[in-house]
């Protein structure tokens, strides 16, 4: 017995394997301030920014980026601020360092905690700004359910007393195809 081919199929799925596959694109979302209080941090001091939930936004990554201004007096020419990462695999329970709240936290030697970036702060009451830095590159490429960060002070003077002067954003990644 002999089978029938339907050619009209067959004609369609060797014509659908010639089309290009899709590309798949970066969509942004809109930027997000971060909860995190760098106002008059001193030298050799760290502050935990409050956990952002990712939990319905579900993006791939975020990128970060951060403006701090030194203070008046004492920053070093060799001065920095250094920003780490944290995440969660528990839904927010256990965050490294006791990180996930808008606090001072003291980092162990060296820090249980992602560096992600530094930004120079090397003179006296001078805004710094920095390049976006990833997150999830510091998760092996896989942004936590729950993440944040931890701005560390190392130039040497305490920062700017003026809360506004600071400034802590995120932006979220997705992938769209167009």
């Amino acid at each position: 017995m002999r089978k029938r081919v339907c050619w009209s199929a067959v004609w369609l799925l060797c014509m659908a394997s010639l089309l290009p596959a899709a590309d798949i694109k970066s969509k942004y979302g809109s930027p997000a301030t971060i909860t995190c209080t760098l106002a008059s941090l001193t030298t050799t001091s760290a502050r935990s920014c409050l956990a952002v939930d990712n939990t319905s936004n579900l993006y791939l990554d975020v990128l970060v980026q951060v403006q701090i201004k030194s203070g008046a007096a004492s920053t070093s020419s060799t001065g920095y601020v250094n920003i780490y990462a944290y995440g969660t695999a528990d839904g927010g329970t256990t965050y490294a360092e006791g990180a996930g709240t808008d606090a001072a936290i003291t980092l162990t030697v060296p820090p249980n905690v992602k560096l992600i970036g530094r930004l120079n702060v090397v003179a006296n009451a001078v805004t710094y700004k920095s390049e976006p830095f990833s997150v999830a590159a510091a998760f092996g490429g896989v942004l936590p359910q729950k993440w944040g960060i931890i701005i560390e002070n190392q130039s040497g003077g305490t920062l700017d007393g003026t809360e506004g002067s600071h400034l802590k954003l995120y932006q979220g990644v997705l992938a769209q195809s167009p």
